[in-house]
């Protein structure tokens, strides 16, 4: 396995340069989706929510009960990551290790986690992201809920149910059909003035964006239905990687330009300087 100069493997709080192949081949991330993973913002050679992305992945390794690395090497491999990359996408993956086969996980072994990087995603469409219902829907597992475990596969089959480049991305409803997510964001709903976004104590993700939102926008956890969701004034999508972005239509639904979008875009281009808002009104264009 070749790795490419933008990728660096730990074993604990070591950096590995040998025998990566079996290291990674032979890990249960690789064998069984055994472990969790953060998705960045770099900007200026920063990444303005680290501490955000730490404390969840933090939580995600006590609820898995998976090793995690010490934060001073977590921090030191960040930085010798940022030093060629100050503005890029940066990706930690944490894996419990290696151990016997079989599911039982194995004791006293180090965790194994990557850090790499890669190009920022293409600016946002112009007026908005243009989404459809998604056909698969989200099974509820309390014990998995909220946290970014490395288990996607209902995200990946989702995101193959349309390949019109014409559709930004797609909503996901839980099997009970109320609103969860889209397939790799968060979001939130405008309803008579205050925000809204669904909660993730039975599936989904707690996203970083989200968990800022919450606080900035004073929005409110609730669940919704998709008749709740049209009938709302603006939807948005959020993650820590596109910042905040909204949704012009959902299907036959359109949604006109809101005031309170603008406003929730200038309160993030303030806390996170990778989202500035241009003149336009657009995030990072």
């Amino acid at each position: 396995m070749t790795l490419p100069p933008a990728m660096h493997v730990y074993l604990g709080d070591m950096p590995v340069e040998a025998d990566v192949d079996a290291l990674l081949a032979g890990g249960r991330g690789f064998a069984y989706g055994d472990g969790l993973f953060e998705t960045m913002r770099a900007v200026g050679g920063e990444v303005p929510w680290w501490p955000a992305h730490r404390a969840r992945l933090a939580r995600g390794a006590e609820r898995l009960g998976i090793v995690l690395p010490s934060a001073r090497a977590m921090d030191r491999a960040l930085r010798d990551l940022l030093l060629p990359h100050p503005d890029a996408v940066i990706k930690l993956v944490l894996t419990r290790g290696s151990g016997s086969r079989g599911y039982a996980p194995p004791s006293d072994v180090a965790s194994v986690w990557m850090l790499s990087a890669s190009a920022l995603p293409p600016a946002p469409r112009a007026g908005g992201l243009v989404l459809r219902w998604c056909d698969l829907r989200l099974a509820m597992q309390p014990a998995l809920a909220g946290i970014k475990h490395c288990n996607r596969l209902e995200q990946v089959l989702a995101r193959a149910e349309w390949r019109d480049e014409g559709i930004d991305e797609g909503l996901m409803l839980d099997v009970e059909g109320n609103v969860v997510c889209a397939t790799s964001a968060n979001v939130f709903a405008l309803r008579e003035g205050r925000w809204w976004t669904p909660p993730v104590d039975r599936c989904g993700v707690a996203g970083v964006c989200r968990e800022w939102a919450l606080q900035a926008l004073d929005a409110t956890e609730g669940r919704l239905t998709p008749d709740e969701l049209l009938a709302s004034q603006a939807v948005v999508l959020c993650n820590a990687v596109r910042g905040i972005l909204p949704v012009s239509r959902l299907g036959g639904h359109a949604w006109p330009s809101h005031p309170a979008v603008g406003d929730a875009q200038r309160r993030l281009a303030e806390a996170h300087p990778a989202f500035p808002v241009t003149d336009r009104g657009s995030p990072w264009a």
